[in-house]
């Protein structure tokens, strides 16, 4: 089976950017001369999603511009955030309502995608598929180019759970189901809440990435990003 649907979370304010995103979002930033939006959009395509969705907010009219510009015969479509910006969580239940009953990819753009992660998408998703529970892609601390990272999940058996001391990051991917999100009954709320209860049921799975972890939160994790040479 194959995952055809994918969410690009490209709402975020970009606040610890500037002043690069004062006039620009986040998601049109270019790391080698390709935007982060379109890195995630490649990434998805390439593994045969059909239909993507992207949700707006800060400077929002930029992405649907740079959208309806892109040449590809795949359908993305724009979910519109910029009145009420719905958190992750809301986000997401918001852009796929279309996707109905199947699963879909859900992908920050903020994370450094490139084709060194096709095998990893491949392999997520037959993680998602084997074991019929939604599941995350997750690297160790020590991957990442940016050591201020705490840690979000632990990793056993391709089960994660939340401690109080944690070993691995959140790249940015996972897959999902709408009925996860359905059963909050809200608009607004952060992916966080989903995970929390997933992991009471015992039932979010994970993956781990072998990647360098590309991550651009700051400004400064910008330019020492856009610095390397070894990146593509």
């Amino acid at each position: 089976m194959k995952i055809r649907h994918g969410m690009i979370l490209a709402a975020g304010l970009g606040k610890r950017m500037q002043p690069l995103t004062s006039k620009k979002p986040k998601p049109l930033l270019e790391i080698g001369g390709i935007t982060l939006l379109e890195r995630a959009i490649n990434l998805l395509i390439n593994h045969g999603v059909k239909e993507i969705s992207v949700n707006i907010h800060h400077l929002g009219d930029q992405i649907e511009k740079y959208v309806s510009d892109l040449k590809s015969e795949v359908k993305i479509k724009i979910s519109n955030e910029k009145d009420t910006l719905l958190d992750t969580g809301g986000g997401v239940k918001k852009g796929t309502k279309d996707f109905k009953e199947n699963p879909f990819f859900v992908i920050n753009p903020d994370t450094l995608w490139s084709n060194k992660y096709s095998k990893e998408i491949q392999s997520l998703e037959k993680e998602y598929f084997t074991n019929k529970r939604p599941c995350l892609l997750l690297v160790k601390k020590k991957l990442s180019l940016d050591n201020s990272f705490k840690g979000d999940f632990n990793l056993n058996n391709n089960l994660i759970s939340k401690d109080e001391h944690n070993q691995f990051i959140f790249t940015g991917l996972q897959i999902i189901k709408n009925d996860h999100l359905l059963s909050f009954n809200k608009d607004i709320f952060s992916m966080n809440e989903v995970w929390a209860k997933l992991i009471s049921e015992k039932n979010l799975g994970g993956l781990e990435s072998n990647q360098k972890f590309y991550h651009l939160n700051t400004f400064e994790m910008f330019e020492k990003i856009s610095s390397l040479s070894s990146i593509d």
